[in-house]
């Protein structure tokens, strides 16, 4: 049996990269309307692929700690092969059928999501030497977190210019011109590219043979409970957890809803792509600062500075400048940089092999949560603002925003504090 884990870092960039930086990014919300669904349709399928990753999110983990992280993330390629070929072959204004295959799509996405959470992560921090395996996870958190960034730039941008028949027919001959319809699943075409690489990566995966437990499914829904109880009950996991999912759902729910901020600043929509690959070269450059900072200052600084910075970035959206608002905006995004960095380091160094991904699941679920009942409160304020001019209602919304954030915030860094000093005693 092969044992040599020195090649699962590379194999874990490679499967990072190809599986999250897809290239229908920048058009999936158009790309289901254009296949002829109704915008309370896309709504709902949203919906259902939330739910789908909040239901499987830490059994996921949980299983892939008792079978071995190298078979889930098997599963999660296969998955992610299925819901690419549903939209690969659904009919256009097909009806029924096409909102048949869309809803297959959505909750393939989930669980192909919810089973890589946490076990790609798991699987490489396990096959570093266990000697100096702390800085080795440092740098190599760094290299995924910069190429992730790379790989998310060019998906961005290809994706985007490829799904515009206009585009794609000024480059190609007029005996080889393409319809709109054909020029709208090329990037579904693409991502399945991509999931046929996932696959194939996977499978040349090595389980570390001490990350595999014999388990049944109760000894499996034991393991999360304990598992849940863990990381809530630890100082270190319990204040990296509640202060980052703050952190995060604010900046996450930004980061949904950026393309209206851009309308309101003036951006002209076509750039909202390029606007992605912006953010994707800044994630070439922080997570080398995210890793000085982390090395140098205490996981409690690190948090305060990360929620410092959050705080800056939406006073600075609050006066809505037309274009120059584009600077608080990027500011705001490498917040989730850090905080990416921040977040993994710590509960990596917490957590033991037996039991790391489903630590990494409780996280993520914790987040989504989190993320989820943020953007439900977001969308209730927007609804209590007349929208007239056009974005009244989401310029009032950033602006009570910061209170909140400033408030709870100052709240949780002060118990923190306290929490971590009695430890400490």
């Amino acid at each position: 049996m092969n044992t040599d884990l020195s090649g699962n870092s590379n194999r874990y960039v490679i499967f990072s990269v190809f599986f999250t930086a897809r290239a229908y990014y920048p058009v999936l919300a158009i790309l289901f309307i254009d296949l002829g669904l109704t915008l309370d349709q896309f709504v709902m399928l949203n919906l259902i692929w939330a739910i789908a990753i909040f239901l499987f999110e830490v059994p996921s983990g949980a299983l892939a700690d008792a079978f071995g992280r190298r078979s889930l993330l098997i599963t999660a390629s296969i998955l992610m092969v299925i819901e690419m070929l549903c939209l690969l072959v659904a009919p256009q204004g097909g009806g029924v059928l096409l909102l048949i295959l869309c809803v297959i799509n959505r909750i393939c996405s989930g669980l192909s999501e919810a089973c890589a959470s946490g076990a790609d992560e798991a699987l490489a921090y396990d096959s570093l030497p266990q000697e100096d395996r702390k800085p080795a996870w440092d740098a190599l958190l760094a290299k995924v977190m910069r190429w992730r960034s790379l790989g998310f730039m060019v998906a961005m941008i290809v994706g985007g210019l490829i799904y515009d028949p206009k585009t794609l027919n000024f480059f190609l001959p007029s005996n080889f011109a393409i319809s709109a319809e054909m020029a709208h699943r090329l990037p579904v075409l693409l991502v399945l590219i991509q999931a046929l690489v996932c696959l194939c990566i996977t499978l040349r995966m090595v389980e570390p043979a001490k990350t595999k437990s014999e388990a049944g499914v109760a000894e499996i829904f034991s393991r999360i409970l304990a598992t849940t109880g863990w990381v809530l009950t630890n100082p270190n996991t319990l204040v990296v957890i509640v202060i980052g999912v703050l952190l995060d759902s604010i900046v996450r729910n930004f980061a949904t809803i950026n393309s209206s901020y851009y309308r309101l600043i003036e951006l002209p929509e076509w750039t909202f792509g390029f606007l992605g690959a912006i953010f994707g070269i800044l994630g070439l450059f922080i997570p080398s600062l995210a890793k000085y900072t982390n090395s140098r200052f205490s996981m409690l600084t690190n948090l305060a500075m990360i929620a410092v910075g959050t705080l800056i970035g939406l006073i600075a959206l609050v006066p809505t400048w037309k274009i120059l608002g584009l600077i608080p905006a990027m500011f705001l995004m490498t917040m989730m940089f850090f905080l990416s960095f921040t977040v993994s380091r710590v509960l990596h160094e917490e957590a033991d092999s037996s039991r790391r991904a489903t630590v990494l699941s409780v996280k993520g679920l914790i987040f989504n949560l989190g993320y989820g009942l943020f953007s439900l409160a977001f969308s209730i304020l927007l609804t209590r603002f007349p929208n007239n001019p056009e974005g009244a209602a989401l310029s009032k919304a950033l602006l009570w925003q910061v209170p909140f954030f400033a408030l709870t915030t100052f709240v949780l860094l002060g118990w923190a504090f306290n929490k971590l000093r009695n430890t400490r005693v």
